[in-house]
């Protein structure tokens, strides 16, 4: 009964999207649409328009999205050739280009009201069948999440079937937001990010560096309890170390650039791994002193794009709480078991149990 319940949910919502594209077709007749889909709590719209949104647009186009629900048009679905679909959306590059990725010589199409779409499906019989929404939010959103391509406004919200779902969600976003990290983070006076040193680089002031320094001296003690021997490793390193392990191929988009330093190029870390097998690779070992535990509270920096950038929770620079274990095979189920509990451990610790 859940399931089916969650499926019809997701069903809602996806319309829900179709019917916000529409709200806007009616408002930027020249808008052209990326995609739709239904998300966790509600959907978001991909839109490319002739002016940037405001939250003060918000209202216009849920009150506009209103009209068309308590319009009840009904969701048509037709099947075409691909040709045809074409020339229908041949002012829509966005959708175009997902014309080409699909492999089958039809397609299908969903219309309500003015607004027709490419669509698998499904839908709502009709826009009278789509519960409670609020439209929350308006982002930016590279098309097909590449940063080379047009960025695209996203425009969110949420659904659910009845109002006092809907009231009940929105007021768990409300609390979620007086306790936003970021929001507390700038009351409380605990860190800083600032665009003249980098975006996604954090600043610790004085109050935040006694928490961060109080639960790196809890993390210390107890990986010593179990155990594990603590190291530090260099920020940077040279570049063919990279290559050879793999990240440099794999990984290139998310590592920074390399620099030069008398005439070898080096680049900053993204994790700790290598320094940690290179400190292993200093001597022999007997299979005696297995196993060995190096834990480190590894400063790492990582490329990401701007666009999801996200106060604490994805920066360019963090520290993570990194470690490596060299055991014998008759020892893993031991040590994987010890792992887990040490994670578990930590995430009670903090408050993350449940």
């Amino acid at each position: 009964m859940a399931s089916k319940d969650s499926e019809k949910l997701e069903i809602m919502r996806h319309s829900a999207a179709h019917v916000l594209a529409e709200a806007v077709l009616s408002i930027f007749p020249e808008a052209k649409f990326g995609i739709g889909p239904a998300i966790q709590d509600g959907f978001y719209y991909d839109f490319d328009l002739p002016r940037p949104l405001t939250p003060d647009d918000l209202p216009v186009i849920e009150a506009k999205m209103r009209e068309i629900i308590a319009a009840n048009v009904p969701f048509t679905r037709q099947e075409v050739t691909k040709e045809k679909a074409k020339a229908l959306f041949a002012a829509q590059p966005y959708k175009l280009e997902l014309m080409d990725e699909i492999p089958d010589e039809k397609v299908s199409l969903y219309q309500e009201g003015a607004f027709l779409d490419l669509c698998r499906g499904l839908h709502v019989a009709s826009t009278g069948e789509i519960g409670a929404f609020k439209l929350l939010s308006i982002a930016g959103a590279y098309w097909r999440g590449d940063e080379k391509r047009p960025m695209l406004q996203r425009v969110y919200g949420v659904a659910f079937d009845t109002e006092k779902a809907l009231a009940e969600h929105l007021k768990k976003l409300d609390e979620a937001a007086k306790r936003d990290h970021r929001k507390l983070g700038k009351e409380l006076d605990l860190f800083s990010l600032h665009e003249e040193a980098g975006p996604g680089l954090v600043h610790w002031h004085p109050k935040g560096a006694v928490i961060r320094r109080i639960i790196e001296d809890f993390w210390k003690e107890e990986h010593i309890k179990r155990g594990y021997d603590i190291v530090y490793t260099p920020h940077l390193a040279k570049l063919d170390l990279w290559k050879t392990s793999g990240h440099w191929e794999f990984y290139r988009d998310y590592l920074y650039s390399p620099m030069e330093v008398e005439g070898q190029e080096y680049i900053i870390k993204p994790m700790n791994c290598l320094g940690h097998i290179l400190i292993y690779k200093t001597s022999h070992h007997s299979y005696r002193e297995l196993p060995l535990r190096y834990a480190e509270l590894g400063t790492v920096y990582r490329y990401e794009r701007s666009g999801v950038l996200h106060g604490l929770s994805r920066v360019r620079g963090f520290t993570q709480d990194d470690a490596h274990i060299f055991c014998r095979f008759d020892q893993l189920e031991d040590e994987v078991a010890g792992v887990l509990d040490l994670a578990r451990f930590m995430m009670d610790a903090f408050g993350f149990s449940g």
